[in-house]
């Protein structure tokens, strides 16, 4: 099977890649770069991991590393970041198109694919305003709500999950000095969340708590000196997230650091419904931390009674953070069954199998 993954990247990972990768000048070492750092590795699947002959795979917005490949392949001119693909793409003779990226290549680019490509699927786990995804064979998330309203827009949808990596194995740091970790989002329209940040912040005066939050611009600019002094309160994180609040982390820091704590932190955003099980949820458990996180409908192995703890509001939060630290040798050994328990259902062996029998169904 010639299997062709394309991925994206988060804007705010941009500049970590870049210095990685500040001495390779060439596609496969750019990209080799990338893999390694494991960025997205729960989505990409096994044969692209092992290097497989028939695997290729590249992140199709990446400009650097796709105009890396047109320059390699003698492209003339300055094609767009669609014509690079679609060249990858026959250039490898792909079978098989498994996106990762589709609202930015919806339906309309699927039309233009050489005739090499027998079958198409695309991961879409959010909601997507009016993207068409009809086009692609299938779509595969792991919220069964999303999954649903694909079905009615006339896609055919099925339910898929990310995957442990196996390189979290690396990053078990025994004592786990750290209390709470959280990594994401702030904003205040989550405010549910922004609620429950706020008040778990709150216990950094007694407890080692580690807050990696991907801030905008704008709130940059806002909790600066300069920022203070101009009308910009509404874009400012509360005083107790701000103080402790680092960058965002990515790929083996996010490894490093979740191998580190003794709770991750996770929250909803509004977008399931009571569906549960984000990235977030398999990368806490493959990293050996117990998972907190809100109550809901979560995926075979994440049990709030033997292998995860959940909340229910955001001041349940609170009290359920000083149980779990109270308890600490009972919820470690929840949290060892956890990390158990998603190895076994969801290793990068059983996503690749179950990968395969979708295609024998497409």
């Amino acid at each position: 099977m010639r299997l062709f993954q394309n991925s994206g990247l988060y804007p705010s990972y941009l500049p970590r890649l870049n210095e990685l990768a500040q001495n390779a000048s060439r596609f496969e070492a750019r990209r080799d770069v990338f893999l390694q750092d494991r960025f997205g590795a729960p989505h990409i699947l096994k044969p692209v991991l092992d290097g497989s002959l028939d695997a290729f795979f590249t992140n199709g917005d990446d400009e650097v590393l796709q105009r890396q490949w047109a320059r390699a392949q003698g492209m003339p001119g300055t094609p767009t970041l669609e014509a690079i693909l679609l060249a990858q793409i026959e250039h490898h003779g792909t079978e098989v198109f498994y996106n990762l990226d589709p609202v930015r290549y919806p339906s309309a680019f699927v039309a233009k694919l050489p005739g090499c490509v027998k079958t198409t699927l695309c991961w879409r786990a959010a909601p997507s305003g009016n993207a068409d995804l009809t086009a692609y064979g299938a779509v595969l998330g792991n919220f069964p709500s999303i999954l649903e309203s694909w079905r009615s827009k006339g896609c055919r949808a099925e339910l898929f999950f990310p995957a442990i990596d196996p390189v979290m194995e690396e990053y078990d740091h025994g004592e786990r000095p750290i209390d709470v970790a959280f990594v994401g989002g702030y904003s205040r329209h989550h405010s549910a969340r922004g609620r429950t940040l706020e008040q778990v912040a709150g216990l950094a005066s007694g407890h080692e708590i580690v807050f990696c939050l991907d801030a905008s611009r704008l709130t940059r600019l806002a909790e600066s000196a300069i920022g203070r002094l101009l009308p910009l309160g509404k874009h400012r994180r509360p005083d107790a997230i701000a103080h402790i609040a680092r960058p965002p982390v990515f790929g083996r820091d996010l490894y490093a650091l979740f191998g580190s704590a003794k709770i991750v932190l996770n929250g909803a955003i509004d977008m399931a419904g009571s569906d549960r099980g984000n990235m977030r949820c398999f990368e806490a458990m493959g990293c050996g931390a117990l998972l907190l996180s809100d109550a809901g409908r979560y995926p075979e192995g994440m049990d709030p009674e033997r292998t995860i703890a959940i909340y229910e509001t955001g001041n349940d939060c609170l009290v359920q953070v000083e149980k779990c630290l109270r308890d600490w040798d009972e919820m470690k050994a929840r949290a060892e069954r956890g990390r158990q328990a998603v190895r076994d259902l969801y290793g990068k062996e059983r996503q690749w199998a179950l990968f395969e029998r979708l295609l024998e169904r497409l």
